[in-house]
């Protein structure tokens, strides 16, 4: 499996990315232990949570994905395996939210206890603070990887314009920059971060990290009508798919799933990973078997015509 590289940050990963929201919500931390040990045992070294996750299952209260992700740091030793990502700036109750200097410098002290380590490699902003200048945060962020804390940082839910100001505000004084951007995108959610972000990171020598890459399981197949959003705690989420333009993807997807002997989250996954600029996209599974097809989507070696059967089925 070839690594890819962080934007410039000279931090390599592997293109598939375990999202951590489901640790503490819809897995509990007995099955988060097998996920992570399946999955770093399966020689994947990238992992994405927050410090936010899950506050919306808890009365406001967060911090429980990365206190199971620190707790399987402590019991399995796995540590030095783990390209470790995680955000801050969401409202984590009271005033603790945002992105001034002193919230952040409290937050990483927060995060580090919680997740059982020294260090994070990868610091996202998790959405934009416009009350806090982007010099106090980039700031702020450079003294955290001159202390060692942090590695690198990244950004999630900037807007275009915002973020280009933010890489100026870097090279104009020096600050470390943002090397990654982590924005929303699938074979269905395509259109904001292709007319919006594209250019932009490519012209930056961004990686990307896409959310949702399975538009919330929709991808996967399971949700093909309004009697299948029950199936899960997400399906709400999922309505807004079901349309003509969701059920034409989903044809051609079962098309090259059969193919291909695989299924239809590989195949969406496969894509992600072909297209230009993107580093890995994020992915989570609540049991080993889904992990599994998660896991396939890194061998599945698409053509170039099925690629872009896919991409013009999916043409917005």
């Amino acid at each position: 499996m070839e690594k890819r590289e962080l934007g410039k940050s000279g931090i390599e990963v592997l293109p598939l990315c375990f999202g951590g929201n489901v640790f503490g919500w819809t897995v509990d931390e007995k099955t988060s232990f097998e996920l992570l040990d399946a999955f770093i045992d399966a020689g994947f070294n990238f992992v994405d949570t927050a410090d936010v996750y899950a506050r919306w299952a808890f009365n406001g209260v967060g911090g429980q994905s990365e206190t199971i992700i620190g707790n399987w740091f402590k019991q399995s030793g796995k540590r030095d395996k783990v390209i470790l990502a995680t955000k801050v700036g969401k409202p984590m109750g009271d005033d603790k939210k945002g992105l001034s200097k002193a919230y952040i410098f409290k937050a990483v002290e927060d995060s580090l206890r919680r997740l059982q380590t020294d260090y994070i490699d990868l610091y996202q902003s998790h959405e934009d603070d416009a009350g806090t200048p982007l010099e106090e945060t980039m700031e702020a962020f450079t003294d955290l990887i001159k202390q060692g804390k942090v590695r690198t940082v990244g950004a999630s839910n900037y807007g275009a314009e915002r973020l280009r100001e933010a890489l100026k505000v870097s090279k104009d004084n020096g600050f470390a920059r943002y090397e990654t951007l982590q924005p929303e995108y699938n074979l269905y959610d395509r259109e904001d971060y292709e007319r919006q972000y594209e250019a932009l990171c490519h012209e930056n020598n961004l990686g990307v990290i896409t959310y949702y890459s399975l538009a919330s399981g929709f991808l996967t197949g399971k949700y093909r009508s309004e009697n299948d959003l029950n199936k899960s705690k997400r399906g709400a989420g999922v309505k807004k798919y079901l349309n003509n333009r969701g059920f034409t993807i989903l044809r051609t997807l079962d098309e090259v799933a059969e193919e291909y002997n695989t299924t239809s989250a590989s195949v969406a996954l496969a894509w992600l990973m072909a297209r230009p600029g993107i580093t890995a996209p994020i992915a989570s599974a609540t049991s080993t078997a889904q992990l599994g097809d998660l896991v396939k989507s890194v061998q599945l070696d698409l053509d170039r015509t099925t690629i872009e059967n896919l991409t013009v089925a999916s043409t917005y």
